[in-house]
């Protein structure tokens, strides 16, 4: 907050407050809705979208992101405490407050334990398929809700709302902005007025279901939603509950950062601005304290209000704070309003906004570039549309480490010759270059640990075998950032059967970091050769021209 506010100007307010106006519009509605998906009472939406936002532009790195409740983290909250309580109950929305307070705990202590890399153990494959079948579940979840489904199957008045409302979403995301512009308005103002479709449509669809009374019908409504500011509220105090949440906590608040810092890196970057990530986890540690402490449950930066608050012209987190003050308007006087808003309009909301979410196209993506990651991708998204969420995206991450493990485990090592005419090596199976009988150059392109060391003996032995005349083994480490104790004493164990045999062991281009640690072993001093800084170097001082031939 001391950086933003430092030259404040009448120009930077004018622009949050539009930016407020819009991103409120915008939250209201989403707040009832993403609450409904949580099984919460709808007024909690609302109380998670006033301190959150406060919170986040007193701590918060970037200047746009919009705190709040969103689909993914919503869905993840009930998994979590679905089995605890029963939905909508008094007890159940303590649970949620209870899981926002843990959260925002632990996203503080990640924060000023400077864990933001931690995340980085998401691929944004495995993210892309949670998020996928997420998205996915959440809409399957919603069509009961949007068609009426019950015991005696679709109710027909209520499935027409649902229909019309989610075919009205649908058209006035694609088509209204453009029927605005023809129509002669300003493109910012056209812009507006298309952000604000879906409170026009609920308000629409309230005006109607109590002009024709249709909850007498069986139409499902949103009914009473209580008036006022938001609860003081403290989390369940019970051990025994917190070892329980221990576990769907961390996903949530691991889930809700990867997708917070994302959104706000991008957005920062199209203003050449940085987000910091672990000031994100204090931002958004306090965010989430500040929701469970006012009734609300686990919030993060969402995708489609951030954007929304961007392009709305946004320049400081204090548009954020200006919406908290027009929710905290709405909350205590506006809400009388929302006794007729249909269910089924509520859930044609969360269907539109969370179908953006899906990306089938990365299948098509990672089946051409990597199968590796076209498997990340499809066992997190099967797993989480068969097991649920937590259980998808735990063995995403397993996955990815796995296969991340068996590729680092199996090393490219290139016998490297000399381009002639040239100081430069490259690969003697993709390039005709010049070798040399008595001197074999190696090229590690991965760092060396206990999982692939035995690799690099193996290459070593078996070159050893094939060439009677070999006098000489030159290990390129341009790409070797780092060397474990296991490697450590694979080289020598390298260094010592080559000297056996009457061949010396060379190293060149060793990074400065590895060369630091290397200092500290015995290598360097039982080596049988000598450590070059360039290859062409250590090539040019061990063979001689005569040696050398050309393999093609």
């Amino acid at each position: 907050m001391l950086e933003w506010t430092r030259g404040y100007d009448r120009a930077t307010l004018s622009s949050d407050l539009v930016a407020a106006v819009i991103v409120t519009v915008m939250l209201i509605p989403q707040s009832l809705a993403y609450a409904a998906l949580a099984g919460l009472p709808a007024q909690v939406g609302l109380y998670a979208s006033m301190a959150p936002l406060v919170l986040y532009a007193v701590f918060g790195s970037s200047r746009f992101l919009a705190v709040g409740p969103v689909a993914v983290v919503s869905l993840m909250t009930a998994t979590a405490i679905g089995d605890l309580a029963q939905a909508g109950s008094q007890h159940y929305w303590m649970l949620a407050v209870t899981v926002a307070f843990l959260s925002g705990a632990l996203l503080l202590v990640m924060g000023l334990l400077r864990l933001g890399f931690l995340a980085n153990f998401l691929s944004h494959p495995v993210i892309s398929g949670f998020m996928t079948a997420s998205a996915l579940l959440i809409a399957w979840g919603q069509l009961r809700v949007m068609l009426g489904v019950g015991p005696d199957g679709v109710h027909p008045l209520t499935a027409a709302i649902g229909v019309a409302m989610l075919a009205y979403l649908y058209w006035a995301r694609r088509q209204l902005k453009a029927v605005l512009g023809r129509l002669g308005l300003a493109p910012r103002l056209a812009d507006g007025l298309a952000k604000a479709a879906p409170v026009a449509g609920i308000a629409a669809a309230a005006v109607l279901t109590w002009a024709g009374q249709w909850q007498d019908a069986g139409v499902r409504i949103v009914g009473q939603v209580p008036a006022g500011l938001p609860p003081l509220t403290l989390p369940i105090w019970d051990a025994a509950l917190w070892q329980t949440l221990a576990l769907p906590t961390l996903l949530i608040s691991i889930v809700g950062f990867v997708e917070s810092v994302s959104v706000g890196q991008t957005l920062a970057a199209k203003r050449r601005q940085r987000v910091v990530p672990d000031q994100e986890l204090v931002a958004l540690g306090a965010s989430n304290l500040g929701a469970a402490l006012t009734g609300g449950y686990p919030v993060t930066g969402g995708l489609s209000r951030s954007v929304v608050n961007f392009d709305a012209g946004a320049q400081t987190p204090a548009a954020g704070v200006f919406a908290a003050v027009a929710i905290l308007l709405a909350a205590l006087f506006l809400t009388p309003a929302l006794f007729y808003v249909p269910q089924a309009v509520l859930s044609a909301t969360i269907v539109v906004a969370v179908l953006s979410l899906v990306d089938l196209k990365i299948l098509r993506r990672t089946w051409a570039y990597s199968r590796p990651d076209f498997t990340a991708v499809v066992v997190t998204l099967l797993t989480t549309l068969a097991a649920g969420a937590e259980t998808g995206l735990i063995a995403g991450v397993l996955l990815s480490l796995v296969l991340y493990l068996y590729r680092t485990s199996r090393p490219h090592i290139a016998e490297v010759g000399l381009v002639p005419g040239t100081e430069h090596f490259r690969n003697v199976l993709r390039h005709a270059v010049q070798v040399s009988p008595h001197l074999v150059s190696l090229r590690v392109d991965e760092s060396l640990y206990f999982a692939n060391a035995r690799v690099l003996e193996d290459r070593v032995n078996a070159l050893v075998a094939e060439r009677p005349h070999l006098r000489h083994v030159v290990l390129q480490c341009s790409a070797i950032n780092d060397i474990d104790a296991s490697a450590l004493e694979s080289l020598e164990a390298i260094n010592e059967r080559l000297g056996d045999a009457g061949i010396r062991l060379h190293l060149s281009e060793v990074k400065g970091p590895v060369m630091d640690r290397l200092k500290e072993s015995d290598l360097l001093s039982t080596l049988s050769g000598q450590v070059y800084m360039s290859h062409f170097q250590a090539v040019a001082d061990l063979a001689q021209d005569s040696d050398f031939s050309t393999h093609s």
